[in-house]
């Protein structure tokens, strides 16, 4: 018996010696990890390029504050990756809607960066009661052609949300002067800008001392720009297939009220969270139009969605 316990004592002793050297030779020096570490993650600090601009107006990079302004958006913007590439992703899907209105209206493409910083490309709701993609107040987006109550909000119908945008913006390059003050405005409103322009007696957006959003909001415009048009500059990886895209659809006209939504969307092989997907503008299960006014409700094209009954 004893003879057993000597033996089982030796095997645990050599058991012991095993498992402490095996961690002695898996377990990495200080210098080691500090190197693996180093070389697996890396943050760099960015070069700011000297020749951005805003619809063609250049930003005053010489200048130490604007310098170091746009530094931090730069930088902010790239180190947020997976916001980054969500970007990348919701751009191509809505890039191709949003372009030809800004072209139409002749405002300049850049604007389509706004968008950007103020929804993420999104249907998001502000605090303050502003909505969709274009972030539109419910005042705004009447005043400038939407239709906006309980049963339809066209703040959320992102071609009808782009026009309203459209016009808010040529109306503020008209009173204020250049497109950059005309895009500061978009976020602190005509009277504001101009209201701080008169206070401070200056004549442009990079000269004015502003709040914390207003003032870093044309910044963050440029970084946005500036990232999403050179995704390999700043370290952003992917595919096209990696990227969303628009599902074909085609505008059914209807001049009539819809008392049920669901049933509506069952007619076309879709259900109701397709339908609304494609229509966030009806902003209940059925449509009023007690004024039979005609609206184009988007279908999607047969075989890109598979629904149960």
């Amino acid at each position: 018996m004893k003879t057993i316990k000597n033996i089982l004592a030796l095997f645990g002793l050599m058991a012991l010696a095993g498992i402490f050297i095996f961690a002695l030779q898996d377990a990495p020096s200080d210098e080691n990890f500090e190197k693996k570490l180093i070389n697996d993650y890396n943050v760099y600090a960015l070069q700011v390029p000297d020749n951005l601009n805003f619809a063609g107006e250049q930003l005053p990079l010489d200048n130490p504050d604007i310098y170091e302004r746009m530094d931090r958006e730069l930088l902010v913007n790239t180190y947020w990756q997976s916001n980054g590439l969500l970007m990348f992703k919701r751009a191509h899907k809505y890039f191709p809607v949003i372009e030809p209105i800004l072209k139409k209206n002749g405002i300049p493409d850049d604007f389509k960066y706004l968008a950007v910083i103020e929804s993420g490309l999104l249907n998001v709701v502000s605090p303050a009661g502003a909505r969709g993609v274009w972030q539109i107040m419910p005042k705004t987006g009447r005043e400038f052609g939407l239709e906006v109550n309980d049963n339809v909000d066209e703040r959320y119908h992102l071609e009808m949300a782009t026009e309203a945008a459209c016009k808010y913006l040529k109306e503020s390059k008209d009173k204020l002067g250049s497109w950059t003050l005309a895009a500061a405005a978009y976020n602190a409103g005509m009277s504001g800008i101009s209201r701080r322009l008169e206070d401070q007696n200056v004549s442009n957006y990079y000269d004015l001392l502003l709040g914390e959003e207003t003032g870093r909001y044309m910044f963050r415009i440029v970084a946005l720009k500036e990232i999403l048009s050179h995704p390999n500059k700043y370290g952003f990886n992917f595919r096209t297939k990696d990227l969303y895209t628009e599902v074909p659809t085609y505008k059914l006209a209807v001049d009539t009220a819809v008392t049920d939504f669901t049933a509506f969307a069952e007619k076309f092989n879709i259900n109701y969270k397709i339908l609304k997907i494609h229509n966030p503008w009806l902003r209940e299960p059925h449509l009023n139009n007690k004024s039979r006014k005609q609206y184009y409700i988007e279908i999607p094209k047969e075989g890109y969605y598979s629904t149960n009954p």
